[in-house]
This record gives structure tokens, C-alpha cells and sequence, in this order.
């Protein structure tokens, strides 16, 4: 790619085009495209500002108010003296970001996901709608149970696209022993990058409470949750059941 032609073919436009954007976000966006090819893997170095400045013949802090803003959505990782990383979800401080749940007395714990059910179906209008795919295409459909200290609080039902996640079986998800946007990062090259989330309170139905051992009736969290990868592409919607007798959703409001 032609950068500077690139660069300057956006500048021509900025009079005519109200969407026109500032520098530092057209190196944004080229940092992203980069990304999303491959270029640069989860848990890699990327090439220094002065590369990068001199790759995209701009200035080092042009390139480092880019880098700040990939690196403030949790895509990059400043590391103090070994230079910015692609984050990856095998990181422990990235491999359970998008779980909000938190004890009410007592230290964080990890989860344990066990997976219960993994089958091939056809999308449904809403599955479909949810994942940007057309109604019937293939999808993976994924049940599990997340247990905190051996007791289970959240029963998750997940839907991905089947082209994706070919190869996706009930045995893999067993044997994999980190989290799972880390076994889709890992076996399928997705990397899970914001989640949207919708959450109401709802009574525990028969299912729900058998699986989070739970009375019929309990008041649970329902939370709905799409996932993105690059281009703001969905790759996973799930719907899960929170038991919050013990526990509690938490998020930061900066």
C-alpha cells in the first residue's frame, strides 16, 4: 500500500467530506487493518513508533496518539521497556475481562467452565439477526456451566457462526483448561475485542435451576451478551443465567 498517496488522496477529501477523520486515526485505522490480517499475532511485538512513523511516513506522535487509542481499547499492551504487544486473551490479565462477576466476601476466583452440550444446528431469525448471518446458515450451539469455588453461578447458552468455528466439538471444549475466548484466539484466530451487553432480572425457570442448583423461582441476572472480533464483527452471542446470592455484577463507569 501507497501510504502517502493514501494520506493524501483523505486529506483532498477533508473539504468535501464531512467524515473526513484526523491523522492519527487514518494511522489508527491502517494499525487496525494490520491486525485484522494477521500481521501482527496475539502476544506479538509490534514493530516501534519510529518504524511505524517511518512506515507511514508521519510523525512518532502521530503514531503514539494512535497506538494510545488501540492500546485504550484493549487491543494493544504497553509493556514498561519491552515495547507494545497485540493483547491476547492467554494473558491472565486479559482472560477473563468481559466477566463482570465478583464474591461478595473474599478474593476473586477464577472460574471453572464445564461444558455440558456442543451441537451443529441452523440459525434461527434471532440467532441469525444477532450474528449478522443469513437465517439457516450453520452455527455452533455451546452449553456450559461456570462453577466459582465448585459452586455454579452462571449457565451459559452460546451461538457462533458455523463457519468460523468449524472443528468445534464438546470434547475440545473439555480438554481445554483456560478460558474460552482464549481456546477461539488460540484454535480459530478470533480475537474477542468489545462485548455489548443486555441484563434484566428474571426467575430462575425449571432448566436454570437444576443446572445453578438453585430454587424454581430465584431471582437471577439474565445477561445477553454480543461479542466482536475486527470491523465490528459479531462472532458469538450467548445468553446466560447469573445466580447473585453470593456474588454480584460489577462495572467500572469511567
Amino acid at each position: 500500500m501507497d501510504v502517502r498517496k493514501f494520506l493524501c488522496s483523505n486529506a483532498r477529501m477533508a473539504k468535501e467530506s464531512p467524515t473526513f477523520s484526523p491523522l492519527y486515526r487514518q494511522i489508527k485505522s491502517l494499525i487496525l487493518q494490520a491486525l485484522e490480517a494477521g500481521e501482527w499475532r496475539p502476544g506479538q511485538v509490534i514493530p516501534s513508533e519510529q518504524e511505524l512513523a517511518l512506515r507511514f511516513n508521519v510523525s512518532q506522535g502521530t503514531v503514539r496518539k494512535a497506538i494510545d487509542e488501540i492500546a485504550a481499547d484493549n487491543i494493544l499492551v504497553r509493556k514498561q521497556g519491552k515495547g507494545t504487544y497485540v493483547a491476547s486473551h492467554n494473558d491472565p490479565r486479559q482472560m477473563f475481562r468481559f466477566l463482570r462477576l465478583v464474591p461478595e466476601d473474599g478474593p476473586l476466583i477464577h472460574p471453572k467452565s464445564e461444558p455440558l452440550d456442543c451441537w451443529r444446528a441452523k440459525a434461527g431469525q434471532e440467532a441469525a439477526r444477532m450474528l449478522a448471518i443469513e437465517s439457516g446458515a450453520p452455527i455452533v450451539i455451546v452449553r456450559r456451566v461456570l462453577k466459582f469455588d465448585a459452586q455454579p453461578i452462571v449457565a451459559d447458552e452460546i451461538y457462533l457462526p458455523g463457519e468460523l468455528f468449524q472443528g468445534l466439538t464438546l470434547e475440545m471444549l473439555q480438554s481445554w483448561n483456560s478460558s474460552l475466548y482464549s481456546l477461539f484466539e488460540t484454535r480459530f484466530g478470533l480475537r474477542m475485542l468489545r462485548a455489548q451487553e443486555r441484563i434484566r432480572a428474571v426467575a430462575a425457570d425449571r432448566e436454570a435451576a437444576d443446572l445453578l442448583q438453585v430454587p424454581e423461582g430465584t431471582a437471577l441476572l439474565s445477561v445477553e451478551r454480543v461479542t466482536y472480533t475486527y470491523a465490528d464483527k459479531p462472532v458469538e452471542w450467548r445468553r446466560g443465567m447469573y445466580s447473585t446470592a453470593d456474588h454480584y455484577y460489577l462495572n467500572d463507569l469511567t
